[in-house]
């Protein structure tokens, strides 16, 4: 799942949820490593140092035996470099972990050359055909999410052509990952948060991809009547009460103005449009009298929802599947339908 934004929680200071506090993310990271089998071995790891659930990421690294991981930290408006290392060091020192873990501020060329396996995570994007360069022959990038999810603004796919560095996504359907088992329940939180019960409303579910049946599946499981449409054009008029969208981002907004005043001739007044993942135009949905959710922009590409507010076990189960399949890859294994690992095609 493409869950590049970072982690709305406010778990840095003193507002942490306890569904998020040291002991319980410990207890999952513990068992994330035992059904993945992950084993970092021997590898030098580089990806982010963050916060909240995201937290994890190195601390993951370095308990499957990393010998050396480095942690890049910048500040943002989820916690400052501080915050970052505090909350890593805060998961890594009662596992004995902490001193194989180094938290950077800055990335030096024979950093990026030590290194087995680079992540493609939040702090770290984008990956440019400068960095690339520096990389070993032998290195991995490891996506962190699902191959066809990869955005060409994360990094430079044409360097990494050139250099044969594979870019290895992660089976998020794996059972020992199962991160697609979540985005019902995501889903729902999302219509919870926007002031729908779920419960007895009529949802036209907007999805041209593999979200399609765990999203249905969990908003019918809560009593919603849903009906599904792989495009906007395809929906008719209805007593709709919202519409989710989660449509494969593009160049353009999947709703712009044309969408727009589409889904506004077959809906009520009042109808919600809510962006799970897939970029909205909110300026065109307003004028055409259709509330918006969330009502703030963003990222392009990003999914209007973080998988971490539903709680960290889909964060940590990705993060583990994302490493695993990296280093499953970078250990030479073979890639089956069913495996952990998948490779974005070098030529898109």
């Amino acid at each position: 799942m493409a869950v590049q934004l970072r982690p709305g929680d406010a778990e840095t200071g003193v507002l942490r949820r306890p569904g998020f506090s040291p002991v319980r993310l410990r207890t999952l990271m513990k068992l994330a490593l035992a059904d993945t089998g992950l084993d970092m071995s021997g590898m030098t790891v580089l990806t982010e140092a963050a916060t909240g659930a995201y937290a994890v990421t190195p601390v993951l690294a370095a308990m499957a035996g990393a010998k050396h991981v480095y942690a890049f930290a910048k500040s943002g408006r989820h916690g400052t470099v501080s915050d970052a290392k505090r909350e890593t060091l805060e998961l890594a020192a009662p596992l004995g972990v902490a001193d194989r873990i180094e938290i950077l501020g800055t990335i030096s060329p024979e950093v990026l050359h030590s290194v087995d396996i680079l992540t493609n995570s939040g702090h770290l994007r984008p990956l440019t055909a400068e960095s690339i360069a520096q990389l070993r022959d032998d290195a991995v990038i490891a996506l962190m999410f699902e191959a066809w999810e990869f955005r060409h603004e994360d990094l430079d796919i044409e360097a990494c052509a050139r250099r044969n560095i594979p870019v290895v996504g992660v089976n998020e359907r794996h059972p020992a990952v199962d991160v697609f088992s979540f985005l019902g329940p995501l889903a729902v939180k999302q219509l919870h948060d926007c002031g729908l019960a779920v419960l007895g409303n009529r949802i036209g579910l907007l999805c041209d991809n593999d979200f399609l049946a765990p999203v249905q599946n969990g908003l019918q499981r809560l009593g919603a009547n849903v009906e599904a449409f792989n495009s906007v054009a395809a929906v008719h008029p209805g007593a709709w009460d919202a519409f989710v969208v989660a449509l494969r981002p593009a160049d353009s907004p999947r709703v712009g103005q044309g969408e727009a005043a589409h889904l506004a001739a077959c809906a009520p007044a009042g109808a919600i449009v809510v962006q799970f993942w897939g970029d909205i135009d909110r300026a065109a949905l307003q004028a055409n009298g259709l509330a918006v959710w969330p009502m703030q922009s963003v990222g392009q590409g990003h999914m209007g929802i973080l998988l971490s507010e539903i709680g960290p076990e889909p964060i940590v189960r990705l993060q583990t599947g994302g490493l695993r399949a990296a280093e499953w890859v970078r250990r030479g294994g073979a890639l089956t339908r069913d495996g952990f690992a998948q490779l974005v095609p070098w030529q898109g």
